[in-house]
């Protein structure tokens, strides 16, 4: 077997949960073959380049496999490789998530007389 659906692809190398996400990701500009957008339905061969997107983060991988069926979370490293300038760019990314989620502060305890009545006129005007 050299060849396989995009969307099948992605469902089996585990970048998306179902087949249907998959299809709608690639439909919807999310997931490039080469630097070109395609449809679902396009065969995906080993060597090929993919770029995805899921949300903020986003893949450079070329593939190194092909699989028909979707495998333990440990096989599909051999699906693909990712290249290191993906790496490095979603590593940067999750830094800064950590950095960004450090510095909210947590409230402390109930709300007293004063944050209440600002809790109050805020769900009212909404």
């Amino acid at each position: 077997m050299d060849s396989i659906r995009l969307d099948k692809w992605l469902w089996a190398a585990r970048f998306f949960k179902t087949r249907p996400l998959a299809t709608e990701a690639v439909s919807g500009g999310k997931v490039h073959l080469n630097g070109h957008r395609v449809k679902p339905g396009r065969l995906v061969h080993i060597g090929d380049a993919l770029h995805i997107q899921r949300g903020p983060v986003q893949y450079e991988i070329i593939v190194k496999g092909i699989n028909k069926q979707r495998r333990p979370a440990s096989e599909m490293e051999q699906l693909y490789e990712e290249t290191p300038e993906s790496m490095e760019s979603r590593k940067q990314l999750m830094d800064l998530h950590k950095m960004a989620a450090g510095a909210r502060t947590a409230p402390s305890g109930k709300p007293n007389k004063h944050e209440r009545k600002h809790i109050v006129r805020f769900k009212r005007d909404q």
